[in-house]
Parts: structure tokens; sequence; C-alpha cells
């Protein structure tokens, strides 16, 4: 009787600790979403999207398309790298191997980089020594060494949790390893892959630090990739830094709200047309 009076005054502990954390998790959410969306609503206006930057105008519009380019050019050099690099520790590499755990190691460590250092890495190795300026396609580089541990990860979990039995099965049916890994094992880990992707446009959105050293802060739209531009994030820092325009930077963090929200649903709306599609198939 004392066993079971204990164990319902644990659950009810434990299910209160864990309302209780949601609650605070939700509630801490909902006021800072409010908090921009009450500051930075009434000062949104058409200046803050002109075409062309200036003192007077503030404009926000550089700045947005250069976050797209960024976001754009990373997304295309550090998907395809860090997909295939998960498809050969999970795939082909041969369990042990040592080598394939140093690798591991490596991701998991670089995920836990400071920012401001892959920002000085760039500055030294893109900015300087490859002679690239402060510019978009540096900018670009930098974000894509800090994305990739995330993707390989997020892949390679992913592709772990596609049962054997797929496997197998396309093994069974006379499938080489090369097509099962693409036919089979690679559809099936599509959710946990744009998982992974989704999280990588969200740190590239909202990194400041290590595009200012990169990138630079030129607030106009770049001619080419070998042009410096700053990103919206940037742009937010730096007219809070500024401290004369803090009413156009709560307005510029509700559009950088809205540019995240619309990205993430845009992924997760892709992730779902492709698992719906792998049903019916």
């Amino acid at each position: 009787m004392n066993i079971k009076y204990k164990k319902s005054v644990l659950s009810i502990i434990l299910r209160t600790l864990v309302i209780v954390a949601a609650c605070i998790t939700g509630g801490t959410l909902l006021y800072i979403v409010g908090y921009i969306l009450i500051n930075g609503i009434p000062h949104l206006s058409p200046e803050l999207f002109s075409w062309e930057y200036n003192s007077e105008n503030l404009s926000m519009l550089p700045s947005i398309i250069n976050t797209l380019i960024i976001t754009a050019l990373s997304l295309i050099i550090a998907v395809p790298l860090g997909i295939f690099s998960a498809i050969y520790l999970v795939e082909y590499a041969k369990r042990g191997n040592k080598l394939v755990g140093i690798i591991r190691i490596t991701a998991e460590t670089l995920s836990g980089i400071p920012s401001i250092v892959y920002g000085l890495f760039g500055m030294l190795f893109f900015v300087t020594a490859l002679n690239m300026d402060y510019s978009i396609l540096a900018g670009s580089l930098t974000m894509c060494i800090m994305i990739l541990p995330l993707i390989m990860r997020t892949t390679e979990e992913a592709l772990k949790s596609v049962p054997d039995i797929y496997r197998e099965g396309s093994f069974g049916l006379g499938a080489g390893r090369l097509r099962t890994v693409f036919r089979v094992v690679l559809p099936s880990a599509v959710p946990g892959i744009l998982a992974g992707v989704i999280l990588s446009i969200g740190r590239i959105v909202g990194e400041t630090a290590a595009l200012i050293y990169t990138a630079g802060t030129f607030a106009d739209i770049p001619e080419s990739i070998m042009d410096s531009g700053r990103t919206l994030s940037v742009h937010m820092y730096t007219l809070s830094r500024e401290g004369l325009h803090i009413d156009q930077t709560y307005a510029t963090a509700v559009v950088l709200l809205i540019v995240v929200i619309l990205i993430n649903s845009l992924s997760a709306l892709v992730a779902k047309r492709i698992t719906k599609r792998r049903g019916e198939a």
C-alpha cells in the first residue's frame, strides 16, 4: 500500500514539474515574441523596404537579399557534403573503425565551438590568406564550416533510425548497396535530414559575429558574391550598437522573426510533402 502511495505521489510530482516546465518555456517564448511584435510593428514603414540603403531610410531590403543569398550558398555547399559524409559513416565505413570515431568526435567538438572562433578563422583564412576580402562568398564558406557538423550528425542519426530490414529486403531483391542507399534508405531518412537543414537555416539567419568578420557590414545589394554585404541580423546589430535607431531595430527584429518563421514553415512543408509521397509510393 505504501509503495503504491509513493508511486502515485511521485507520478503527481513529476507530472506537475513537466507541466510547470512546459508553461515556463511557452510563456517565455510568447513573452519574447510578443515584446518584439509590440515594439516593432508600429515602426514598420515603406521606407524600411527601399531598394537602396541610406542614413535616412535605413532600408533593410538589401540585408534581406544578402541573408537569402548567404543562406542559399551555404546550403548548396554544406548540405551535399554533410549528407554524403553521413552516408559514408553509416553505410560504408566498417563498424569500430577508429577513423570514424575520430570524425564523429571532431564533428561534435566543432558543434560546440563559439561562432566568434569561426569568424576569426574565416577572416584569417578566407578573407586574408585567400584574398577574398570581406565578401558574400567568404561569409558563406564560413557558414558552411559552422553548419556542416550539424547537418552531418543529424543525417547520420536519421540514417541510423532506418530499420535494417529495409536494407536486407533491398539486398534480397538483388539491389546493390548504392541503389539501396539512394532508393530505400535515403528517402526514408528525409524527415530527419530536413530537420537538420532547418536547424542550419536558423543558425545562418541568426548569425552575427562570424559574418561581421567575413562578409562585412556594407549595407547594399552586392553585384557579385565577391562584394561585401550585411545580413539582417548584422543589420539589426549595427543599428542597436549605434543607439540612435532603436525603433528601426525593433522593426528589423520583427522582419527577421517573420523570415525565420517563413523559412522554417516552408522547409517543414517540403518535408511533409516528401514524406507523404514516400508513404503513397
